[in-house]
């Protein structure tokens, strides 16, 4: 969570202006070149060699008695959120999030409209947070996502995610998830898979909606945490949160959060940037079959193109690697007939 949110501060807020038309990206899709969508299990998938890989790997591993057969035990896939199951521009969800929830405490805090970084979150000034570096980010964090009770903060991401909306396109932030990923996760389930999220965001702001929105239960979700304590309050037990990083599951804590939250290695795993790098290499480096794929953002007309210069979401490694890897990489303008739900 800090680690991934830390970046939008300190190299700037969007990758490029949002692309024109973003607002009505799933209102005209692409027509899907399969034949007949209706019986297709990734209608919104273009026929192609990343979508051949899903259904040619699920196929290996699901035949029993076939050479690459995996029991159903360990059938484990595992998704980054930002940028590979919802959209991730113009900043992480998360952190308009915190921004948002900045403002909504501000009238119970005085002293933040003349003390950094608030003052600065206050006006709208995302250049003067941005100069206070992670130490600014630090505090925002402390501010918006601490000192409650895991119920009281649960309420306050649930309210939240109602409400808020996408700065450009307006939509609800849980509308703006990728059809074609959502049919991934049902296709591996209906194949015996089990669905996980390894994310670099905050593992408590996205247990609330994750089940509702992408199927995934609330227990196989991985991400960043910070502290908590046990202790009664008015004579009941509580959890608070306290202002305390846990675990940045972020780059090189992914694997590091799979094996302490998931304890099996997967044997599939999807991601979108170089914060994924090492969540792919663990799953793909062990024997048996393995896949992994890397979203890449190609439509500046449906979505946003970006990569190497992004300062969200910043793709390189991972993708010059891929090949060499056997990592899919999947074309956005090339392989999604459709973007939205």
């Amino acid at each position: 969570m800090l680690g991934a949110l830390a970046a939008t501060l300190s190299l700037g807020v969007a990758c490029s202006r949002p692309p024109p038309g973003a607002s009505r990206a799933s209102d005209t899709p692409a027509t899907p070149d399969s034949a007949s969508a209706a019986s297709d299990a990734l209608p919104s998938w273009n026929q192609g060699p990343a979508k051949a890989a899903i259904i040619s790997f699920v196929s290996r591993v699901t035949t029993p008695g076939g050479r690459e057969f995996v029991p159903a035990s360990e059938r484990i896939a595992v998704f980054d959120n930002d940028g590979t199951l919802w959209a991730e521009q113009p900043m992480y969800f998360q952190l308009a999030f915190a921004l948002d929830r900045v403002k909504a405490l501000a009238a119970q805090h005085p002293d933040w409209t003349t003390r950094e970084p608030f003052r600065s979150v206050l006006k709208g000034d995302l250049e003067g947070v941005k100069s206070g570096g992670e130490q600014a980010l630090s505090q925002i964090i402390a501010a918006s996502h601490a000192g409650n009770t895991t119920a009281e903060f649960e309420q306050i991401v649930t309210d939240w995610i109602a409400a808020a909306r996408h700065p450009t396109t307006r939509r609800r932030y849980t509308d703006m998830v990728y059809q074609p990923m959502l049919e991934v996760l049902s296709y591996l389930r209906a194949n015996g898979f089990k669905t996980y999220i390894v994310s670099g965001g905050g593992v408590e702001f996205m247990r609330p909606w994750v089940e509702r929105v992408y199927g995934i239960p609330p227990e196989q979700v991985v991400g960043s945490r910070i502290r908590m304590k046990y202790e009664g309050r008015d004579g009941v037990p509580v959890l608070v949160r306290l202002p305390e990083v846990d675990l940045v599951n972020d780059k090189a804590g992914k694997p590091v959060g799979i094996q302490q939250m998931i304890g099996r290695r997967p044997v599939m795993a999807f991601g979108n940037s170089d914060g994924d790098f090492e969540m792919l290499e663990w799953t793909t480096a062990a024997p048996g079959p393995r896949l992994g794929f890397i979203v890449h953002h190609t439509d500046a007309e449906r979505e946003w193109a970006y990569d190497r210069r992004s300062s969200i979401g910043r793709l390189a490694r991972s993708l010059d690697e891929a090949e060499a890897r056997g990592w899919q990489v999947v074309d956005i303008k090339r392989d999604w007939a459709r973007i939205f739900p």
